[in-house]
């Protein structure tokens, strides 16, 4: 089951990037975003996609311009994901034959996103919009869109975001906070596996 939870590892420095990668594929995450905001973010992914790119979904997040896009193709990324709707990245991104999932708020952005070829939205912060904002959102949207929640989502809502019909979440400091083992990891992904299971299944 390939689980649509994006672990977001925002802060992880290179010397745990195998670790922790190792901790999420185990508990059944498979698609992992290290923000360029992190220590030295570019080693921490290319470590991973040689160590688990036949296993994950591996890429950026906090992306936002086209040099970074460039980057990322070189060392093999499968994803970009961005705080924003910008959509010379979004080209970027798909003219390197890697997914895209900007960040979006409103409407204009939304569609703006998608004209420009976004594989999915990042609804960014989730807890802003919240779940009526979504779903009145949503119901304008192709059906066939790809909806994420990202900031201010967890187990404890997951089940209202499911029920609007969220495709899936971005799940950041519940999962993975700076100075954090990879055992330790490892337990909040199984937790937060088995609240996504019992919701999506």
């Amino acid at each position: 089951m390939s689980r649509e939870i994006i672990a977001i590892l925002r802060g992880l420095p290179p010397e745990d990037a195998i670790a922790v990668t190792n901790g999420l594929l185990e508990a059944g995450i498979t698609r992992i975003e290290v923000p360029l905001n992190s220590p030295r973010p570019f080693e921490s992914i290319e470590k991973m996609i040689l160590h688990a790119s036949d296993q994950a979904l591996i890429g950026a997040g906090t992306v936002l311009d086209t040099v970074a896009v460039q980057r990322l193709k070189d060392i093999g990324a499968q994803m970009v994901v961005s705080p924003d709707c910008n959509p010379d990245v979004i080209a970027a991104t798909k003219a390197a034959g890697m997914l895209s999932y900007p960040g979006v708020l409103t409407p204009t952005e939304a569609f703006s996103a998608l004209r420009a070829g976004a594989d999915g939205l990042k609804f960014f912060p989730a807890f802003k919009l919240a779940v009526d904002g979504f779903t009145a959102l949503k119901a304008v949207l192709p059906q066939d869109t790809k909806t994420y929640a990202v900031g201010g989502v967890g187990p404890g809502n997951f089940a209202e975001w499911k029920a609007a019909g969220i495709t899936g979440f971005g799940i950041g400091t519940s999962l993975y906070k700076p100075g954090q083992s990879a055992k330790e990891v490892a337990a909040n992904a199984r937790a937060l596996v088995k609240a996504y299971d019992e919701v999506a299944l």
